[in-house]
């Protein structure tokens, strides 16, 4: 599956919502996380997205003059906390339905 990850300034959040309800990518596994919260800066955003080639190819257009792609190295680590998060949920959900 492809992935995009942006950095998206707290203050265009309006238009970063605007974004996410594009018939397109609202089809999307979507992903809105604080920056801070997953070790970036404060006052901003990350956005993952994850989906079909076409749906990425079109997050970076409609992204790109909202935020900053993070892309290389950033972006990977980024987004593997950012799935280590999620998987580190899931694991500790488990444990309200095992013994």
């Amino acid at each position: 599956m492809a992935w995009i990850l942006f950095s998206v300034p707290a203050d265009r959040r309006t238009e970063l919502d605007a974004v996410l309800r594009d018939d397109l990518l609202s089809r999307q596994s979507q992903k809105l996380r604080d920056a801070a919260s997953a070790g970036g800066r404060s006052g901003s955003y990350y956005v993952l997205l994850e989906g079909s080639p076409e749906a990425m190819a079109r997050a970076e257009t409609l992204l790109g003059p909202v935020g900053a792609k993070l892309a290389g190295a950033d972006g990977e680590a980024v987004y593997r906390r950012l799935k280590d998060e999620e998987e580190n949920a899931s694991a500790g959900m488990g444990l309200f339905f095992t013994e």
